[in-house]
């Protein structure tokens, strides 16, 4: 009876995965799909850059350890060679980071199947192909790979387990400003193999990863970016990534941020709709290059609530470029069940220690009326400032704390413990959420404390109306000279430079926000600050 029942379930596993894996076939059309299995797979003569990606974790079956690996090929012609490879390599429980980089010239590199054979730059020969049977004849969707360096090599044989992930639906994407790719993902893939070490060498099996891009997309010189694979144990698949642009800012449209996701054989999508936020930072040891380590991925579809965590914080790649590529694991919930997982980060965004200038108070006078403002000349929207401010009036000696966590770059203080003409110095201290992205400035000369909330008039200005709704008229023959005339926000920053002259008396600002204004006027004879109200 028991024999009955495990031939039953035999028999219906094998139904199902027959059934469930009916696009095993080549040729292999995606519906609505600009790609095509195995063509896809090979060379792309008419695209100016492609690389074929995959990164895997294994386990060494005689010593139980865990590896993560990532090897990539190029073909990018430059000087005498057709490209380059990427082979890296991490033991997991030691952190111990193997890396190599070469550059090589395709000996094979077919545009019909997956078939390389690249001559590596300091000798011998490695290979990626289509698996093929006792007949020669290709297996769909499976591949033998080896590659090698200095510290040991990878043999390993591939089985794709899941339907491609077509990103953008038809496998074609505006990527970045300017720049355009296609890309499919072969989310998982049984791995099985050997890998060699120190000259140790042992079986291994384990999981696998899959990327192809081809266009004009690239990486070597595009705006930089974070890319992430994502294994869940719920059976879901992620490919993640966000482009910054050259001012740090990461656009809400589908050129600047994709969420590609394999639910299930019959169910995958490409979003924009989903939340990157950055939990913590790691520099390189000197200093030149700081990534992100740690994410917090939300989505409203299949309410994705996830954590993405670097496993190591050493594996940066340096050569033909710098970049950060290393195994992350994942935790968290989708559709509200808990779930765990494994993937890839691949990050050539680098973050910045802040850089900071004080605003207000300028002129060696602080006016309690004013706001104490900073600027902050390198933000980063992958990493939002929090900000400490202090003051100190025994010369810098000692700081106390005026307010702490403040998330915009002013602060409208009531001068607690401070007295009329005591010398002022404030100090500033911008810091990422974990603090590993930080700086600190400190007025270069003390301001003069006043007291009085009186806004300064020392040429007698007066003006109207106020509030404001479009114009401001200033009543003062006394304006002559040499005028300098600057508007600024609460915040005391400067919105604009304005062309006040002994003619000019109507001022226009119907371009303005609502809300608190100070405009700055000055000539040799004195200055006045008129407060005034937009409507």
């Amino acid at each position: 009876m028991r024999l009955q029942i495990k031939l039953l379930l035999l028999t219906f596993v094998v139904t199902f995965i027959s059934q469930a894996q009916d696009w095993k076939t080549y040729p292999y059309n995606p519906a609505g799909s600009l790609v095509s299995f195995s063509q896809d797979e090979g060379r792309h003569t008419s695209e100016p850059i492609e690389w074929w990606y995959t990164s895997g974790h294994i386990t060494g079956q005689t010593s139980g350890k865990s590896y993560s690996y990532m090897l990539t090929y190029f073909h990018y012609p430059a000087n005498i060679f057709d490209g380059f490879r990427i082979l890296n390599i991490t033991d997991d429980e030691t952190g111990t980071f193997y890396q190599d980089t070469q550059p090589l010239n395709y000996t094979t590199l077919s545009t019909s199947q997956l078939e390389i054979t690249a001559s590596m730059f300091f000798g011998g020969t490695e290979t990626w192909v289509n698996k093929r049977d006792a007949s020669n004849t290709i297996i769909p969707f499976e591949y033998v790979l080896s590659a090698f360096a200095s510290f040991g090599s990878l043999d390993l044989e591939y089985e794709t387990l899941k339907r491609p992930l077509i990103l953008g639906d038809d496998g074609y994407l505006n990527q970045g400003d300017t720049n355009y790719t296609y890309y499919y993902s072969q989310t998982q893939n049984d791995v099985q193999g050997s890998l060699t070490l120190n000259g140790v060498t042992e079986a291994i099996t384990g999981t696998a990863w899959i990327d192809r891009q081809y266009g004009s997309f690239n990486p070597l010189n595009s705006e930089s970016y974070e890319w992430f694979s994502i294994q869940l144990s719920n059976g879901m698949d992620l490919n993640l990534w966000n482009i910054f642009t050259p001012e740090n800012t990461i656009p809400e449209n589908d050129q600047y941020r994709i969420l590609a996701s394999y639910v299930d054989e019959s169910t995958q999508y490409t979003s924009s709709d989903f939340q990157i936020e950055r939990l913590a930072f790691n520099c390189m040891p000197d200093e030149v290059m700081c990534y992100s380590k740690q994410w917090r991925l939300t989505s409203v579809l299949n309410d994705l609530e996830l954590t993405i965590t670097t496993m190591h914080d050493n594996t940066e790649v340096q050569l033909p470029f710098r970049f950060f590529e290393g195994s992350t694991t994942i935790s968290g919930t989708v559709n509200g069940i808990a779930v765990s997982g494994i993937g890839f980060a691949e990050l050539l965004h680098s973050y910045e220690h802040p850089e900071i200038s004080i605003l207000n108070p300028i002129g060696g006078t602080y006016d309690t009326s004013m706001p104490i403002s900073w600027q902050l000349s390198n933000p980063d929207e992958g990493s939002p400032m929090y900000y400490d401010l202090e003051y100190s009036i025994d010369n810098q000696q000692s700081f106390t704390t005026i307010a702490q966590n403040l998330t915009e770059p002013s602060y409208l203080w009531d001068a607690s413990g401070l007295s009329e003409n005591d010398e002022v110095w404030f100090k500033i201290s911008a810091y990422s959420i974990d603090g590993v992205l930080n700086n600190t400035i400190i007025s270069d000369a003390s301001s003069t404390v006043t007291l009085s909330q009186l806004e300064i008039n020392e040429l007698n200005i007066s003006f109207y109306p106020n509030p404001v709704a479009d114009k401001l008229y200033i009543k003062n023959t006394q304006l002559i000279g040499d005028i300098k005339s600057e508007l600024f926000n609460s915040k005391g920053q400067l919105i604009k430079s304005i062309d006040l002259n002994a003619y000019s008396r109507e001022l226009n600002f119907r371009f303005l926000e609502s809300g608190i204004y100070f405009l700055h006027i000055q000539n040799e004879k004195g200055k006045s600050i008129l407060k005034f109200i937009k409507r």
